[in-house]
């Protein structure tokens, strides 16, 4: 089964897709936060054939809520009431600051950071016990 991550920003949505396995996500885009989200969001869901979502769940270090979080849960619950497959949610804690670094030591540019995290998401959701 196909899964699609979501990394839910307020401005931005990173976004990936996982194998046809659901073991790994890939980087799949970034796409605007506005009015269109929704329905390209549907759109990606029936032509890819994804079976489950996944939306990173915004803490913070002390694992309450971040600014984004009550943001990112009123979004996910609009998708599901569109949406025929299930949606899970799974901490994104560092996924940002982990998708900036290169092997080497350097850092990425803001350009595909949030479709990486949505990747590092449900790699990580995968990874689970």
């Amino acid at each position: 089964m196909k899964y699609l991550g979501i990394d839910y920003g307020t401005k931005k949505v990173g976004l990936a897709l996982s194998d046809e396995n659901g073991t790994m996500g890939f980087p799949h885009g970034v796409v605007p936060n506005d009015a269109n989200l929704k329905a390209y969001l549907l759109s990606l869901i029936e032509k890819e054939g994804v079976g489950a979502i996944v939306v990173g769940e915004s803490k913070n270090y002390q694992g309450g809520d971040n600014p984004v979080a009550a943001h990112a849960r009123a979004f996910a619950e609009k998708l599901g009431e569109v949406a025929s497959v299930p949606i899970h949610f799974y901490s994104e804690l560092l996924t940002s600051e982990e998708a900036r670094r290169m092997p080497d030591g350097s850092r990425v540019s803001e350009g595909g950071v949030d479709a990486s995290a949505a990747a590092l998401i449900l790699t990580h959701y995968f990874e689970r016990p």
